[in-house]
């Protein structure tokens, strides 16, 4: 069996965000992020964003179902991060082997307030 493999655009820009310059990787393609998803089953949204990944964050496959199943449980790895930035979010980049790729903007709380997923 072949496998396909599909390669998005990341393009480095620095950013004046909450009154300091972040350096971003802004994604190739909008996603649609939905709110207060509790599982990453339940990810489904109407609103296209563009996606600002702010920080990766690889996981282990089973690190990574937990937290996929888990999406409103408390982290202390996203407490305060997040938030709008123009026609976008903020985000947390979540990965790990064989999984999809999760976006994760907390909007300042230490949860997946708003979620997408790519794959």
């Amino acid at each position: 069996m072949k496998t396909m493999t599909i390669t998005i655009e990341r393009k480095p820009l620095t950013i004046h965000f909450d009154g300091k310059d972040m350096q971003v990787e802004e994604l190739g393609i909008r996603l649609p992020f939905g709110r207060k998803p509790a599982t990453m089953s339940e990810i489904a949204g109407s609103e296209d964003c563009t996606v600002y990944i702010t920080e990766t964050r690889e996981m282990e496959p089973a690190e990574f179902d937990h937290f996929a199943r888990n999406l409103l449980q408390s982290r202390d790895w996203l407490g305060g991060k997040g938030g709008y930035y123009g026609d976008g979010r903020l985000c947390v980049e979540v990965h790990a082997p064989g999984r999809p790729y999760l976006f994760i903007d907390p909007s300042g709380s230490d949860y997946g307030r708003y979620c997408a997923r790519l794959g």
